[in-house]
């Protein structure tokens, strides 16, 4: 079985891996009955956190989520689900406003067929939108019992600051978690965004221990690179002639290398690496068949040796991200127009405090 952790301070305990629903439906595996059985396979092994996100597969990942716990497994599930991408062509769905944030909710609730949320997070951070209003509505939802709890998702360690401090003078729910991107080949959070959630308290739910699937053991230099939608959509992520993407073959196959010495496969290795830092609530795995469920779970019962630790250090080291767009965010500061004379001013994004 999977073992449990705190999630930050909030008094709940969830396991230390968590399924995530983004390859549930027509952006990975289309066949709910399939999908239904890899969520039922997940919950029997143990694992107690789902995360899903509006966005994916443009809400049918939350449809399928919600059939598979209609069978009365939902009060043994912790729940999470994301608001803020573009949902459908109106423009006005999306985002972190008030104004869609409660509809947002109300669909989210709707296709996951509960009465509540345990984990309502922002999927990205929105610089034009007053991070005050979103915390406002969210307040809101907590005390209308609709959510539980407050998470963001690939925020800047800023960010998760400005949230802690608008929360105790506004008076406002506090954000409890993050959910950053995590890996051995993408350690750029080791440097401020565990350290800042271990400061706070807060729970740290990584995504893509796996790396975007790089370190599952299909990608080697040499090597055509394998097929994948994901590859299509983020080709600065996966074009392998790419320098960034060059040294990440060369870190993989050390990796691999790695595992094998020590009597582990590659996904056991990243996923394991993950758990080891003391900052890491539970880490995202997101299975697209029953294959790749099986193959991920016992990850959760590895621990590292301190050796092998150090030679992961020694591949990639600490704090390192290998391609800056395995960040899963570009900050608008960093966009030609903000960083020209030419270009427009800025617009005030804080609360005065």
């Amino acid at each position: 079985m999977v073992e449990h952790r705190p999630f930050g301070r909030t008094g709940v305990q969830i396991s230390s891996l968590t399924l995530g629903a983004m390859n549930f439906g027509q952006r990975g595996n289309p066949d709910h009955d399939d999908s239904i059985r890899i969520i039922h396979r997940a919950l029997d092994e143990g694992i107690t956190a789902i995360d899903t996100a509006d966005v994916y597969s443009q809400g049918e990942s939350e449809e399928i989520v919600g059939k598979a716990l209609a069978g009365g497994r939902r009060d043994e599930v912790f729940l999470a689900t994301k608001f803020h991408g573009q949902v459908g062509d109106n423009p006005h769905h999306r985002g972190n406003s008030r104004r869609w944030i409660i509809r947002a909710v109300e669909n989210s609730l709707r296709r996951l067929r509960t009465g509540w949320i345990d984990l309502y997070q922002a999927h990205r951070p929105e610089p034009d939108t007053d991070f005050d209003e979103t915390l406002g509505a969210l307040t809101d939802l907590v005390r209308q019992g609709k959510i539980r709890y407050l998470g963001t998702s690939t925020f800047e360690p800023s960010a998760i600051v400005e949230g802690q401090w608008i929360a105790r003078r506004r008076g406002r729910e506090r954000v409890v978690s993050e959910q950053p991107p995590y890996s051995i080949l993408a350690r750029g959070v080791e440097r401020e965004v565990l350290p800042v959630a271990q400061r706070y308290g807060l729970a740290v739910i990584p995504w893509s221990p796996l790396a975007g699937g790089w370190l599952s053991g299909r990608y080697h230099a040499g090597l055509e690179a394998p097929i994948s939608r994901r590859a299509d959509r983020f080709p600065a992520r996966f074009d392998p002639r790419l320098p960034a993407n060059t040294a990440k073959l060369t870190a993989v196959d050390q990796l691999a290398a790695l595992a094998d010495e020590a009597g582990l496969s590659l996904i056991h290795l990243a996923i394991a690496f993950v758990l080891e830092h003391p900052a890491v609530t539970s880490a995202i795995i997101g299975p697209r068949t029953l294959a790749h469920l099986e193959s991920q779970l016992g990850a959760a019962k590895v621990t590292l040796p301190r050796d092998v630790l150090d030679r992961i250090d020694a591949i990639v080291p600490p704090g390192t991200t290998l391609n800056p767009a395995d960040t899963g965010y570009q900050p608008p500061a960093l966009d030609p127009a903000q960083r020209r004379r030419g270009g427009s001013p800025a617009q005030p994004t804080g609360v005065a405090w």
